[in-house]
């Protein structure tokens, strides 16, 4: 019987690991990659948390992973089914085991979306790809498409654009959700070219891309962009879906929960990506792990 078990180790589920560890309470983090870090593994860098400035993302999930080993923390690679209620305690079901506990921190994260368009899953490594940083340095020198007007996308442009030939940013509307920063880091590159009003149809190609076909949306014309690769980038999804038959999620399946944490479900808590909030960040799923830990606690003691 553990006091509490925390799903996922990206920086929401390890700082917890790392509070639970403090706090005293006998604690598994169980994780499906065998690797920590989550998403934070495939940021280039990360200039935005304080005291690491210009740290890339990789070294960044690997810090967290050894502070919380330090601590003393257990982790499991098992896959996450779903969560039982037992008799005044859960049961977190595995593809390996059944672990029971007095409590739960979902600290799952969230995965890239996808356009659902043709070539996509059928060229998916093989050109196709949801991470710049990643992949990228297959593709020095060639020209490649990055998808999406966000943070995520132009930043991905910007890493392309400095060992790619040309990048193309195509985006469905006539303006960048972007921040400003970026937008005008973007626009001085000259091997950069947004293609405005735009979406991707089909992606095509035998064993690798080599082209897309587009559509503009405000004039209803379609044409073929030849590139060697193209890299998506239009939103996460939650990763909550064996957690709905228990717990309450908003429209978009973010499973539902205040600062404190607290689901829907009393001795289930929810933090980081996975759940309702304003700004999903490395630092404010950092913040998650330790309020999470912390009504963990409250609810012990009561």
């Amino acid at each position: 019987m553990y006091d509490t078990i925390i799903i996922g180790s990206g920086p929401a589920g390890l700082t917890a690991a790392i509070y639970a560890q403090r706090g005293g309470l006998d604690t598994l983090v169980i994780e499906r990659a065998p690797m920590s870090g989550g998403q934070v593994l495939n940021t280039y860098e990360v200039d935005n948390y304080p005291g690491l400035q210009g740290i890339n993302g990789f070294d960044m999930g690997m810090k967290f992973r050894e502070h919380a080993e330090y601590m003393g923390a257990q982790f499991a690679v098992e896959e996450v089914q779903g969560i039982e209620k037992a008799d005044g305690s859960y049961i977190v079901v595995t593809d390996q085991n059944r672990h029971e506990t007095r409590t739960v921190i979902i600290a799952s994260g969230a995965a890239h979306a996808k356009l659902g368009v043709p070539g996509e899953e059928e060229l998916a490594g093989m050109g196709v790809s949801y991470c710049a940083t990643c992949d990228g340095a297959f593709f020095r020198n060639r020209v490649t498409a990055v998808v999406g007007g966000g943070d995520v996308a132009v930043e991905d442009a910007i890493f392309l654009a400095r060992t790619c030939r040309k990048v193309y940013l195509i985006h469905r509307r006539n303006s960048l959700r972007a921040a400003d920063v970026l937008q005008k880091k973007l626009f001085s590159l000259e091997n950069v070219e947004v293609i405005w009003d735009t979406v991707v149809e089909k992606i095509s190609g035998e064993d690798q891309v080599d082209s897309l076909r587009l559509h503009n949306k405000k004039t209803g014309e379609d044409s073929d962009l030849y590139v060697d690769g193209v890299f998506i980038a239009v939103g996460i999804r939650p990763e909550s879906n064996v957690f709905q038959n228990i717990l309450d999620t908003d429209p978009s399946g973010y499973l539902v929960a205040d600062e404190s944490c607290a689901t829907s479900c009393s001795g289930i808590f929810a933090a980081g990506d996975v759940r309702t909030k304003r700004l999903r960040q490395i630092i404010t799923a950092a913040a998650d792990g330790a309020n999470a830990v912390a009504a963990v606690q409250e609810y012990l003691l009561k």
